[in-house]
């Protein structure tokens, strides 16, 4: 037996990369799982992979109304909601300030934030009542980032630890009746994509391949990148209700070891003085 079976969740940009792997993880557990995700596309190809213990919704993480709907498919479909994992994101492909053009400042803000945290907070608050009826857990996705400089840009920095406050400030709010935890993956290799306010939605972290094969090797200590695959095991134990009952606000730094080392070079080998036209 699996060790979320007879469990519910649902999982925000659930149908590619990471949540992907976390749909495909929980569902080998023995949980059924609902998806929040923008392409129908992949929903559907999630529904032929998993048959009916997936159920998809189509919508956009940034609309309350769409997070509702998808916490009431999950419902209608399964009964019962018990894990919520909030994953949905995007990357600022490390734009140092210095590089964030004037118009492109206020949209990329927004985008990061309305997505990688705001997401967040919505989800949490669509869930709330079934989660609070099932005694049950939220999981939020951070990163390395959350912890440390040089894992993007300010903006995606700046979300990434503005997460790690909603997860401890949730946990504080919720608990008993939810447990609030998260997981900081470090570099993996998926479709990650950009902020479209940054002119980046197009480009997935998977395409620069050097710089990610350069950070497994050289960065982190383990030697090489996990895979999607690898960082589940820590949202299943998260997830499961019995060897986690003491934890809630808890972020388990899931990173391969980059916090242990820190990142190579400083400033990210950017010539501030020559970028704003400064003489030393």
């Amino acid at each position: 037996m699996g060790r979320l079976e007879g469990q519910v969740a649902l999982v925000t940009g659930g149908a590619s990369g990471l949540g992907h792997a976390i749909v495909e993880r929980f569902v080998a557990e023995g949980a059924r799982v609902g998806v929040l995700d923008r392409s129908a596309e992949r929903l559907a190809g999630l529904a032929a992979a998993f048959g009916g213990a997936v159920c998809g919704t189509v919508g956009d993480v940034r609309a309350l109304a769409d997070n509702r709907r998808a916490v009431e498919d999950v419902v209608d479909r399964f009964g019962r909601l018990d894990c919520l994992v909030g994953n949905a994101g995007v990357w600022d492909f490390g734009t140092p300030l210095v590089d964030l053009d004037d118009d492109k400042v206020d949209a990329g803000f927004s985008e990061l934030f309305d997505i990688n945290v705001k997401g967040y907070l919505l989800a949490a608050k669509a869930a709330l009542k079934p989660l609070v009826e099932s005694r049950g857990s939220m999981i939020f996705t951070v990163s390395n980032a959350g912890f440390y400089p040089a894992g993007g840009g300010p903006l995606y920095t700046a979300s990434k630890h503005a997460v790690v406050g909603l997860i401890r400030q949730l946990a504080f709010e919720l608990a008993p009746h939810v447990r609030v935890n998260g997981v900081a993956p470090g570099g993996i290799a998926t479709d990650l994509r950009g902020a479209a306010g940054l002119g980046l939605a197009e480009t997935s972290i998977a395409s620069v391949r050097e710089g990610l094969e350069h950070f497994g090797r050289e960065v982190t200590p383990i030697g090489r990148l996990p895979t999607p695959a690898e960082y589940t095991g820590a949202y299943v134990f998260f997830a499961s209700r019995g060897d986690t009952v003491p934890t809630t606000g808890a972020v388990l730094n899931h990173d391969g070891g980059v916090g242990a080392r820190g990142f190579a070079s400083a400033a990210g080998g950017h010539d501030l003085i020559q970028k704003l036209g400064l003489t030393r």
